[in-house]
């Protein structure tokens, strides 16, 4: 029996880690930690686990983890890294849904998330969590830093491409359109219904804390200099990413050529699935699946690639209880 703490439990990524873990015979929830929730029942905050999952929130109080066999943390990005040292010495593994962990650079941390990083000598110990990438690493990890849901619909939709110089590694564009859910349960205007309804709108243009995330895992990965153009966008849906990626071709090559290519290369991800027509956000949603569609323009020498996950699945709750399987030697897709 795995025992399981969540930290952030009433968070959205935090109610999707209750939603999947709750119904495993091999994993026992011990805490469900959310501070501003704290003596609330789960069903209280979220009906729909009514029956269904008996528990309540409680405070943060690092004493009790000791023993704990993995600690999932889904707390904004900046708070991670104020507990997570104090986890190490408690619980077996941590697994961080935020962005703390994801850079190696402490000055790049404070350039895009505009604040000091306090647990900087942990960095080099963290494993980047993306399955299809750091396999063996993530399953002797004492620290996973889960990727974020925009970098993960993005690396996967150009690792194939690029690791096999099918493309240049400058001058791509990735643009990406994410559900609300993906800003957190955080009240704000702009967030609204009345304000996101019917609406679509571009942030972060150039600056988004998402975009050194992709440079520098898909550089370290095929050891090139990659530079990509991010702008995501926000669309009137609950849930879901779409990204299109668009690069420059090394040589002409045909659709069923590229296709492959990437079949090839995820042969092995139980998790992404390379298709013969366009995905939609509807095809994923509520599960951990990332689907791939790649399209070769032969009059702008150009490869497309969409990319469609959810953002609270594969993106963020699903991708992390993946990263738990592998290091406890589990099949990826349990309890998935």
């Amino acid at each position: 029996m795995i025992t399981a703490a969540v930290l952030g439990a009433s968070g959205y990524s935090g109610a999707e880690l209750l939603r999947l873990l709750h119904t495993r015979s091999d994993v026992k929830v011990t805490r469900c930690i959310a501070a501003s929730s704290a003596g609330k029942r789960v069903a209280e905050v979220y009906p729909a686990f009514a029956g269904r999952l008996d528990a309540s929130f409680e405070p943060l109080e690092l004493s009790g983890f000791d023993g704990t066999d993995v600690t999932f943390v889904a707390l904004p990005s900046g708070e991670a890294m104020h507990v997570v040292p104090d986890l190490l010495g408690k619980s077996r593994r941590v697994i961080d849904l935020g962005g703390d962990f994801r850079l190696q650079s402490a000055a790049v941390y404070k350039e895009f998330y505009h604040h000091e990083h306090v647990a900087a000598a942990f960095l080099p110990e963290a494993v980047y969590g993306l399955p299809e990438l750091n396999f063996e690493k993530i399953r002797d990890a004492r620290l996973v830093a889960n990727p974020g849901c925009y970098p993960t619909s993005a690396i996967l939709a150009l690792l194939p491409a690029l690791s096999r110089n099918l493309i240049a590694s400058d001058g791509i564009v990735i643009t990406s359109m994410s559900g609300i859910s993906g800003a957190g349960r955080s009240a704000s205007v702009d967030l609204s219904f009345s304000e996101i309804n019917e609406n679509i709108r571009a942030y972060k243009i150039g600056q988004h804390q998402h975009l050194p995330e992709i440079e520098s895992v898909l550089g370290d990965a095929t050891r090139k200099q990659v530079s990509v153009s991010f702008v995501p966008h926000l669309v009137p849906l609950t849930r879901g990413i779409y990204t299109t990626v668009h690069s420059t071709l090394l040589a002409p090559v045909s659709d069923d050529d590229v296709r492959s290519v990437y079949s090839e290369f995820y042969h092995h991800a139980p998790f992404v699935r390379v298709k013969e027509e366009i995905p939609q956000i509807s095809h994923v949603v509520r599960t951990n699946y990332c689907d791939l569609f790649v399209k070769v323009d032969p009059r702008t020498h150009q490869l497309i690639v969409v990319s469609v996950i959810d953002n609270l699945v594969k993106g963020a709750a699903g991708q992390a209880i993946q990263n738990m399987n592998i290091m406890f030697q589990l099949p990826q897709n349990e309890g998935l």
